[in-house]
């Protein structure tokens, strides 16, 4: 489980405290450039359908009405679809904004699907923090491209992972979050309430049975958080955040000038952990759950 014998390394030593860890120098400058050049490609040829644009919130009642309804969500898992920011369409479904600029996320197969995304998801010194962390049979869960759009770049409410990627036992899962662009408080970077991970979870994203609607369902609230207790979390670009499944966090709307590029995925250690059949995210035919370690 992450965050087992804190006393082995400075970063196991903070993700048991804190539940989360900055470290610097994960990718080269040139590896972030690459790694958005790429995704400017695929935004350039995307092709999404009008029911297909899927708005995508974190607020609760708004998850039921857009994820919760959208089979092109609850689909995802095994493909690249793409995800878009309020009020870039107009009332018949056109961009009233450059796309380059309209989305909110890209998800959640870039490591399967992408030689890049892969070559990063896969490198040495990703294993090599894993295997640090003690994960012994770690596989990937999803990934995305994360926009934080200048200007419109929206709200992530305060959430804990495994609300959306539940194991059992809890612990198991960690999210590596890699910023293109400095992350700072101007341009919505993490803030992060230290130590919440120790506390459980309150609320579960599940799927609803089958010919059923919505789609997924919540069981439990997201409780209130005191806002004095959230610290912000900054990033150099070429930097990564380690995110223990069960820490709160947030970030605000970006209203700045400035973008906030990210790629992030998700690590579960596989060994002796059982993936909930009713989290909305499941592994396919296609795309079994890949194994880090290659």
């Amino acid at each position: 489980p992450i965050g087992l014998n804190p006393k082995q390394n400075r970063t196991m030593l903070e993700i048991h405290r804190d539940g989360y860890v900055v470290l610097d120098g994960l990718l080269t400058s040139q590896e972030c450039d690459e790694l958005r050049q790429r995704m400017a490609e695929i935004v350039e040829r995307m092709d999404v359908p009008e029911h297909c644009r899927t708005t995508f919130s974190t607020y609760h009642d708004e998850q039921l009405k857009k994820q919760g309804n959208a089979d092109y969500f609850i689909t995802s898992g095994d493909k690249i679809r793409f995800f878009f920011e309020k009020g870039v369409f107009d009332d018949k479904g056109e961009f009233i904004v450059p796309k380059q600029r309209s989305l909110n996320k890209v998800g959640h197969a870039l490591h399967a699907y992408e030689p890049l995304y892969e070559k990063v998801t896969h490198s040495p010194k990703v294993q090599g923090i894993a295997k640090k962390l003690g994960l012994v049979s770690p596989v990937i869960l999803q990934s995305m491209f994360i926009f934080k759009q200048p200007g419109i770049g929206g709200e992530v409410t305060p959430h804990q992972d495994a609300t959306f990627l539940y194991t059992e036992p809890l612990g198991r899962v960690m999210g590596v979050w890699i910023a293109l662009e400095d992350a700072t408080i101007n341009n919505g970077c993490l803030w992060f309430i230290p130590g919440s991970h120790k506390s459980g979870i309150t609320r579960r994203m599940v799927r609803t049975p089958k010919g059923t609607f919505p789609l997924t369902d919540f069981i439990g609230r997201e409780q209130a958080y005191d806002e004095e207790k959230f610290v912000a979390a900054p990033v150099k670009k070429g930097g990564v955040i380690l995110i223990h499944g069960e820490v709160v966090h947030r970030s605000a709307e970006n209203t700045s000038e400035e973008s906030r590029h990210v790629y992030t995925f998700h690590i579960m250690e596989a060994q002796q952990t059982r993936w909930s059949p009713d989290n909305w995210l499941q592994p396919t035919e296609d795309l079994p759950f890949p194994p880090l370690y290659t």
